[in-house]
């Protein structure tokens, strides 16, 4: 069975995608995928913020010979990402922006685009997968086949009534070298682009100078406390995360790493890699994909940043939270970052650390 066929949804004639386009290899072989399948492909590209570009995913849809949209998001970005980002840095937290652009972007506002123009699906060149399952009947979320590359945790936030119209091509791909090998069998012009990093619209990495250009958030001294002891003095709360041990500026017999904020007394508080290590925590703003609601206690595997390697825990939950239990503690954790919860391979929701 030709690798493709597993990702197609729906029965009858082919349908058609909107298919969200950056210009990169991933969301182009993810169209030409799906052309290759026989979907009637629009690609989109949008524009989120000032020096954004839709020229070069315009010109692989030219040579495609297809559709494209340029949709002008850029207030829209402004209003739920960067306001968001900053936001949370004002008050000691460290925020995925990633996360806050699928949910009212991606997979809301380009959603709506296809709809408006009577197109059947979104596709992207996100590594994850989209099935219906049996067991939960209903589409669930799961890790990509490559989980070098699995993007299921930047996913979550998907409104569960909305998977069923989402494509994912490039999650059943083993990997990266694949979606090079087939843009490179199809002479595309961007097999070789290197992979996007960083937060794309802070593209020098520098988010502390981002911060300090785009809010009014500045350099403001205040106390470095160990042990209720001053031990130094740091420039600005916002330029440290929770873990982190690196340009600390100070000596001490052992390492040491930011553990807290106080933010009302601009104080950074650090302690030794122990007290890293927390048991229990909550999570605010979650979303559920796979049950409608906890109502009993669930054990999961937790991922609570990107990278991370996952836990397993307990969830339970109030009226405003989800209640994460570790079965062993765990370090990593940070306001403001997600916690995602899978069952095996699938995503059962997320939510955004207190």
């Amino acid at each position: 069975m030709d690798i493709i066929d597993i990702i197609l949804v729906g029965s009858g004639t082919m349908k058609s995608v909107l298919v969200g386009m950056s210009g990169g290899v991933d969301s182009s072989v993810c169209a030409l995928l799906l052309m290759k399948k026989g979907y009637n492909v629009t690609g989109a590209t949008m524009e989120l913020f000032e020096g954004s570009s839709s020229i070069a995913a315009k010109d692989i849809c030219n040579e495609f010979k297809i559709p494209h949209y340029t949709l002008d998001f850029k207030k829209e970005f402004k209003n739920c990402v960067i306001k968001k980002f900053i936001e949370e840095y004002k008050i000691c937290n460290t925020p995925n922006p990633c996360i806050e652009c699928n949910k009212y972007l991606k997979f809301k506002l380009m959603y709506e685009k296809a709809k408006s123009l009577k197109i059947d699906y979104i596709a992207t060149g996100h590594y994850a997968k989209i099935e219906y399952s049996d067991k939960y009947k209903r589409y669930v979320l799961k890790k990509a086949d490559n989980l070098d590359k699995d993007q299921s945790y930047v996913l979550y936030n998907i409104p569960k009534d909305m998977l069923e119209f989402i494509l994912f091509p490039l999650g059943y791909f083993k990997s990266k070298d694949d979606i090079r090998k087939i843009a490179k069998e199809n002479n595309l012009t961007v097999a070789n682009t290197p992979d996007s990093q960083d937060i794309c619209f802070i593209p020098d990495g520098n988010y502390k100078k981002f911060l300090e250009k785009n809010s009014d958030i500045k350099q403001s001294e205040g106390n470095i406390i160990l042990n209720g002891k001053v031990i130094g003095k740091h420039s600005g709360l916002y330029k440290y995360t929770i873990g982190q041990r690196k340009g600390l500026g100070i000596s001490h017999e052992a390492p040491l790493y930011v553990i807290g904020f106080n933010k009302d007394k601009n104080e950074l508080i650090v302690g030794l890699e122990g007290d890293l290590y927390v048991k229990n925590f909550k999570v605010k703003n979650y979303n559920l994909l796979l049950f409608d609601d906890i109502n009993e206690p669930i054990k999961v595997n937790v991922k609570t940043r990107y990278k991370s390697i996952e836990s397993p825990a307990i969830i339970t939950k109030d009226e405003s939270f989800i209640n994460v239990e570790f079965l062993t503690p765990q370090k990593g954790v940070t306001p403001g970052q997600s916690a995602v919860f899978y069952i095996d391979d699938i995503v059962l929701g997320g939510g955004i650390i207190v």
